[in-house]
């Protein structure tokens, strides 16, 4: 398992005993990409990803998320990222995607993500535009 500490005093962990699944949940509900998952489809999809990685405040408290799948050879997704908006403007959204793409198994292969609103964000870690709100980080990056 992986912890580390980050600004402010927060912290990153990947150990999926430590989610708080109501906090995860709770926010992915009010989103574009998964306020149509009912929860029990989205403990489904925690429990069947590669690594899932929870960002903490120095309380304890979750306060942002991530998660990936792979197959472990050719590609990774990147999902479900987030930090509460009380804890953004702190750093926290680019550890989260930079410990998953870049700390881990999983950094020199083919990266896919989704979004509509954000690639700029992560444009910084090598990805690149694709199809729609579709894109990529190639391997070996």
């Amino acid at each position: 398992m992986t912890r580390r500490r980050v600004a402010q005093g927060y912290e990153l962990d990947d150990d999926p005993a430590r989610l708080d699944a109501d906090a995860v949940y709770g926010y992915l509900v009010t989103e574009y990409w998964s306020s149509h998952r009912t929860r029990d489809e989205q403990e489904r999809l925690v429990r069947a990803s590669t690594r899932v990685i929870g960002a903490y405040a120095d309380g304890g408290e979750q306060v942002g998320f991530c998660r990936v799948v792979s197959d472990g050879g050719a590609f990774a997704w990147l999902g479900d990222v987030f930090v509460l908006p009380g804890h953004r403007g702190r750093g926290l959204g680019e550890a989260l995607i930079r410990e998953a793409v870049e700390h881990s198994a999983h950094s020199d292969l083919t990266w896919y993500l989704c979004t509509r609103d954000a690639h700029a964000l992560y444009e910084r870690f090598g990805f690149v535009v694709g199809y729609e709100r579709t894109m990529t980080r190639p391997a070996g990056r």
